[in-house]
This record gives structure tokens, sequence and C-alpha cells, in this order.
């Protein structure tokens, strides 16, 4: 895993991105945040170097997130589930979460594929391929994750205190609303706001920084 950081100085927020996130893709959730932003680059993403052999594991991905000090934290599908498979081993660690896109929380899903994937990704034509190049990488992702949950049971994150901003889509079937419900609904201080649209992240990017620029000043 890579780290580089933006800005400077207080609050530190880590920044998690998705599944196949480009390099532009996985910094947009820290666009407008105060201080220090710390965005990760998963193995096989970007620069970083290929995935070690069984590496695709929520726990595994947890454990590197949790090298990065911060004051609270972001993620993004598969990086928002890393970051509840954290919170539910070290309840207390970020003063703010929020959780964009969950996918899977303690029930298991259909698998994808990395064609699915492909085909539901939208947007400018440059994003697209550079999306679908990056995809390239991520057979053994694929593999890897269908079957697994961020946590065999969500009852363990009733001891999160903090506040936790759950944005989830309608419509999209990697991430589903249920998912984005039930996850809100397992933090005590959880909130929940579902966008009409099923890939928010591209037809809500306003939004959704503006959103989330408000959640982290509290």
């Amino acid at each position: 895993m890579i780290t580089r950081s933006y800005g400077s100085g207080s609050p530190v927020t880590l920044v998690a991105h998705g599944l196949g996130a480009t390099p532009g893709e996985a910094r947009i959730p820290a666009s407008g945040l105060p201080g220090t932003r710390v965005v990760v680059t998963l193995p096989s993403h970007g620069d970083a170097p290929d995935a070690p052999e069984g590496y695709w594991d929520y726990g595994r991905i947890a454990a590197d997130l949790g090298t990065v000090l911060a004051d609270q934290a972001v993620g993004v599908s598969l990086g928002a589930g890393a970051l509840v498979r954290l919170l539910s081993v070290e309840p207390d660690r970020f003063a703010r979460v929020a959780l964009l896109l969950p996918a899977v929380l303690d029930q298991r899903h259909g698998s994808f594929t990395l064609q699915q994937l492909s085909d539901l990704t939208v947007g400018p034509p440059i994003y697209v391929a550079e999306r679908r190049a990056a995809l390239a990488r991520l057979a053994a992702a694929a593999g890897q994750l269908p079957g697994q949950v961020a946590v065999p049971d969500a009852s363990v994150l009733a001891a999160v205190s903090a506040p936790v901003l759950v944005i989830g889509a309608v419509g999209d079937p990697l991430h589903p609303e249920d998912v984005a419900k039930a996850t809100a609904a397992a933090f005590p201080n959880g909130e929940l706001w579902l966008i009409d649209s099923p890939a928010p992240m591209i037809t809500h990017r306003t939004e959704v920084r503006h959103r989330l620029v408000s959640f982290f000043a509290g």
C-alpha cells in the first residue's frame, strides 16, 4: 500500500478508495477537506505494486489502513468495507467516518466479474478507458472478494460512538441501497443519505463533496 499526503495541519483524514479506482478517482472524496488528506493506493492500483497472493481480504486491508495515523476517515466501496472492519476492532479509532457506497456489511452478496465492473463504468471516455485499464490488474480480487463480508456480525459496531455518514446509491447493483441502510443503522450515530442515482460519484460529485465538507466540519 502506498500513501500520499495533500494539504497540511489538522485534522488528518484517511481516504480509502474502491476497487479499480484510478488515481484521480481515489482523490475525489478528499477534495475540499481542510487539514491533511492521506490518500492510500492499495496494491494493484495506480503505481502500487501488484498485490501479494491472498491479499484481498477485508481484515488484511483493514490492517493496512490501520497503519495510517488519522483523526477521521472516508472510504468508498471496498475502502468503506475495510474501514467498517477496522472500526469493529478499534471502535474509538476515528472522531468521524464517512462510508460511501458500501457494497457489503455482514450478509454475503452475489459474485461479480471484472466485465460487470467494466460494463457499469460510466463517465467521460478518458475516465472509462483509465478505469478499464485499472480493472485489468484485479483478476485476483474478483476471484477472492465475492462471498466475503465486512464484518461477521454487525452488532459489534454498536460500540462505535463516533458520527458515521453513509452515502448510498439507488439502482447500483454492486452497491445495494439495502446495504447502505443496514450500515447506517448498525452505528449508534449513523446517518444515511441515499442519492437517487446509480453512479452518484459521477452525477452528484459536487453535492457529495459539499456534504462531506459539512459533515467533517461537525
